[in-house]
């Protein structure tokens, strides 16, 4: 986030994660500019992959561009980069809209858009689910049920899901949800959620603060969905983490990750 996080260069995190071990990256578009190319060859390099990249801009709302270009922009940046997924937050509800309904289709027509063109790079694009308090202002779906009707709605086999942790803890149909469409969730996010949440974006937990069960998701998303990709940690922390030096962060993240998830 713009004034905010790590403060490191790309290149510093990359190396930092070569040496703990990490498996891959994913990258935020603000972070590699007009260097997709050499990023994505040093993250390879140094023997890892590059497992995604957030995000494509908004494809409904008040906020979403009334033209491919941004689209066409990130499909670009995560072709370059040798992403395989891209992600997609939706955005809110269409202006003179009331409820999702009418969003949902909307969002489908523009989702048949999109495919083919990420298709063409190489690209898959995964619509993630956001908790319902993000409603409105930044997304029209709110559970994996709503992201794999999203994306069934748009009949391209290469739009799946992301599921995040933070959005889809609360959901008691989530692990029924993902098996009975095996094969669709193209990224794992995780993190926790603190049950004192002091504010609803920048205020995450790291795995093991929180009350979500993550080994109960982990479990629905890689057994009962079939997802063998990487596990992705993705904590907003404007007040904890993120004035926490890089390192320690990292450190931190390898144990938590073996002994919670």
């Amino acid at each position: 986030m713009d004034g905010a996080g790590a403060g490191w260069s790309s290149e510093r995190v990359i190396d930092a994660c070569a040496a703990r071990g990490y498996g891959g990256i994913v990258f935020w578009r603000r972070e590699i500019g007009s260097r997709a190319v050499e990023i994505g060859n040093r993250v390879r390099a140094a023997g890892m992959q590059v497992a995604g990249l957030c995000r494509t801009p908004y494809l409904v709302g008040r906020d979403a561009p009334r033209d491919e270009a941004d689209l066409c922009a990130s499909i670009d940046m995560a072709a370059d980069l040798g992403a395989q997924v891209l992600t997609i937050v939706t955005g809110g509800t269409e202006p003179g809209t009331k409820g999702v309904i009418e969003t949902q289709k909307r969002l489908a027509e523009r989702l048949a858009v999109a495919a083919p063109l990420a298709a063409a790079a190489g690209v898959s694009l995964a619509l993630e689910p956001l908790n319902p308090m993000f409603g409105g202002n930044r997304t029209c779906i709110f559970t994996v049920a709503d992201a794999l009707a999203a994306a069934d709605a748009a009949h391209a086999p290469n739009v799946g899901i992301a599921v995040d942790v933070y959005h889809v803890w609360w959901d008691r149909t989530l692990a029924q949800s993902l098996a009975a469409e095996r094969g669709r969730v193209l990224g794992y996010h995780l993190c926790d959620w603190l049950e004192n949440t002091r504010h609803m974006l920048l205020d995450r937990g790291m795995m093991g603060d929180g009350v979500a069960d993550l080994r109960a998701i982990r479990r629905a998303v890689e057994d009962g969905a079939g997802y063998a990709g990487l596990c992705e940690v993705e904590v907003f922390s404007a007040e904890d983490w993120w004035k926490r030096d890089p390192a320690e962060v990292l450190d931190v993240i390898v144990d938590r990750f073996r002994r919670y998830c």
